[in-house]
């Protein structure tokens, strides 16, 4: 992102589920789409929300209130499951609250918890979201309202996805096929193949995002739906398996894991990238650290933990990188977050009514006052920070190559 069946966001829900944000989120927000195994979502949920609108965006936002006031009225508990006792990782009743938070990209309702386990040191949200908020809080984050924006942010980011493809050269200079999981619009996959030209690529996701990428050429077989039920299918089957920001989305990594190492063949390689919840940064920062990323976040695996489950599974780590997938965004997205709770909202479809003119003025006088603290951030982030990121345990995610034994 598993030992009980996932309960994940349907691809129903996914496809109406993307944030308009900042583009400094993009590495942290870039592969939720394939974490999903819950049932299909009612065709009056499919209706409420694809309604057609105008391409505009405040037309777009107009026919979206209605709907999104019908599922407020209905209260926020529907939203989460019960509040769990022990650790999701190790077991242990040994629990203690680290952050609460709220949504600071969409700002939809809500306060969301992140305990941690005082015995493995595995962070997870407590209570977790339900299915129904699954879908209520992915629903116009990567796509509806967010879908624009994010895409080409994600199109963007072509020199990171060819270094992620890169530190997989030393270890399988020349694999046959590559699944990415959890592959969106195929982006990194077409990056990829400058690195690997001989390469087969193929894509997973729960939604349409892979059958797109198909399509579009990016990928050569687009997989569409949950990763664990396709595993046996899949078994044996790559080189290479590929997840980039996609466990911490998972509602259970470790049934995630397991379908890795049924989907690589023996001697094949998984690379793997998640946020670091023992970076520095999440302690300093607090909830404007980036890669908190709440509701979307579910678990934080400290790397230890991360390498011993791929151990027990009969995996072999073969390298462990922190500064090089570090993305260099930490102050700025900071920054960005505190203004953005400051001013008054842009017009969004979950606030009761439209933010006044005046209101507007505010918001627009609240940014231009911030553009040097953004500037500062974004100056430090690239020039000074990331220099030393990983002596001062500063890297905001880390990455693993794994051999299949």
């Amino acid at each position: 992102m598993i030992p009980p069946i996932a309960r994940q966001p349907s691809g129903s829900a996914r496809r109406s589920a993307r944030p308009a944000a900042a583009g400094a989120a993009a590495t942290h927000l870039e592969q939720p789409l394939a974490r999903s195994q819950g049932g299909p979502v009612s065709n009056d949920r499919k209706n409420r929300t694809h309604e057609p609108v105008s391409p505009g965006r405040a037309e777009q936002v107009a026919a979206l209130r209605p709907v999104y006031r019908a599922d407020l009225a209905e209260g926020l508990d529907r939203f989460f499951e019960p509040r769990r006792d022990t650790c999701p990782w190790c077991g242990s009743t040994r629990l203690a609250t680290r952050l609460r938070t709220t949504d600071l990209i969409q700002h939809k309702p809500g306060r969301f918890v992140l305990d941690r386990c005082e015995g493995c040191r595995h962070t997870f949200q407590n209570p977790r979201l339900s299915e129904a908020g699954l879908e209520f809080y992915y629903r116009d984050f990567y796509d509806g309202l967010g879908e624009k924006q994010l895409a080409m942010t994600f199109a963007s980011r072509t020199k990171m996805y060819v270094q992620r493809a890169e530190s997989l050269v030393p270890f399988a200079p020349t694999p046959k096929n590559w699944l990415d999981v959890g592959t969106g619009h195929g982006h990194f996959c077409e990056a990829a193949r400058t690195v690997f030209p001989g390469t087969s690529f193929d894509g997973l996701d729960f939604t349409d995002g892979a059958e797109l990428a198909e399509r579009a050429g990016r990928v050569d077989h687009g997989h569409r739906g949950s990763f664990p039920e396709l595993a046996e299918q899949l078994a044996d089957g790559y080189d290479v398996v590929s997840m980039f920001h996609y466990l911490e989305h998972s509602t259970e990594p470790a049934r995630e894991l397991q379908a890795v190492h049924r989907a690589v063949r023996p001697g094949g390689h998984l690379l793997i990238e998640v946020p670091d919840p023992d970076s520095r940064y999440a302690r300093l920062l607090g909830r404007w650290w980036l890669p908190w990323l709440q509701p979307q976040h579910l678990h934080f695996v400290p790397v230890e933990n991360l390498r011993a489950r791929l151990t027990d599974l009969g995996f072999t780590v073969v390298a462990e990188q922190h500064a090089e997938p570090h993305d260099p965004v930490d102050l700025l997205a900071a920054v960005w977050f505190a203004l953005d709770a400051v001013a008054p909202r842009d017009d969004l479809p979950w606030l009761p009514v439209p933010p006044s003119r005046l209101q507007r003025i505010l918001r627009a006088m609240t940014v231009i006052a911030g553009i040097p603290a953004l500037l500062l951030g974004r100056l430090l982030d690239r020039l000074v920070v990331k220099r030393v990121a990983r002596p001062l345990g500063l890297s905001n995610a880390y990455r693993l190559v794994a051999r299949r034994d």
